[in-house]
């Protein structure tokens, strides 16, 4: 249920940008250790990813460090040039510290204008609404989507943590594709799975993106979390057949999926993020894939 070779590309949504089946999210990096940055970069590029995954909210702790991690990519930019023409470059944006939502037209246009200053680029690949701002009709967000297309900065449009009743409004109004969703979805975190968000991305042909597809560490470390604990086991019986490791496999299962979801890899561990490429390697049948659902649930089938 998983063939695809590391090096493989799909397409982003109905758009013609190509993207690996898994991306590096960098919503930890930080800091000012350039070499360090850099190694990390480079180790996702050799695990055959492409598409990496920003935000303005990346880097800030709370008090300060808005923008950090764009700021701190931006400088490998300009360190080497190179680095951008390689990648599948997104980021997001529409949480303000303090507000926390602002998705007016006006508000996300600046927003993504001030992604690209900290990143040193002149567009972005794909730009997503960060958190639904109930406060935003769809229409308006949708314009403002539009609106960063034509003017070149942007090459696709997506959202992020968006139920499937607000994808399908702001789809609704939108007149181009909608290229991606990026929900929560581990074995460990199945909403997507049931509440429709899947079945929706492949009507409407959008692409997946999973965050934290480890469940948060907790399929790293279940503890006494005896729901993880069974999970954890199903994982690693398949693991032990593939000889890879556990979030290998995990990363795998979640692409087993129809959707073609791709799990954003979160590490910032050099040697984790390279061993993601393992996740080629792993075929899930349908019966093992299954037997995953069932530990999760905790309810057999009927």
């Amino acid at each position: 249920m998983n063939g695809n070779g590391v090096f493989d590309r799909v397409a982003l949504g109905a758009t013609d940008v190509l993207v690996s089946r898994l991306a590096w999210g960098m919503w930890r990096f930080q800091g000012a250790d350039l070499a360090h940055a850099r190694s990390l970069v480079d180790a996702a590029f050799e695990g055959g990813i492409n598409l990496f995954d920003t935000a303005d909210i990346y880097g800030f702790n709370g008090r300060d460090g808005f923008g950090d991690a764009e700021i701190l990519l931006g400088r490998l930019f300009s360190a080497d040039p190179s680095l951008r023409r390689r990648m599948v470059l997104a980021s997001k944006g529409g949480i303000i510290p303090g507000v926390p939502y602002d998705s007016t037209a006006g508000y996300l246009v600046a927003a993504c204008e001030a992604s690209l200053h900290r990143l040193g680029t002149d567009h972005l690949d794909l730009f997503q609404v960060h958190r639904p701002d109930v406060l935003a009709h769809p229409a308006e967000v949708a314009r403002a989507l539009e609106a960063l297309v034509t003017s070149g900065k942007v090459r696709a449009v997506g959202v992020s943590n968006y139920s499937p009743a607000q994808l399908a409004a702001l789809v609704a109004h939108l007149h181009i594709p909608l290229a991606s969703i990026q929900p929560e979805f581990s074995p460990l975190a199945l909403e997507p799975l049931v509440d429709g968000t899947l079945d929706l991305a492949m009507q409407h042909r959008i692409s997946v993106l999973a965050w934290s597809p480890l469940a948060g560490g907790r399929l790293g470390n279940p503890g006494n979390d005896e729901r993880a604990q069974r999970v954890c086991a199903e994982l690693d019986s398949q693991a032990w057949r593939c000889g890879v490791s556990r979030a290998a496999a995990t990363y795998a299962w979640i692409m087993a999926h129809p959707a073609g979801i791709i799990p954003i890899v979160g590490s910032q561990q050099a040697s984790r993020i390279r061993e993601a490429a393992a996740a080629h390697q792993v075929e899930w049948t349908r019966a093992d894939w299954y037997r995953v659902l069932v530990a999760t649930t905790g309810v057999a089938l009927p």
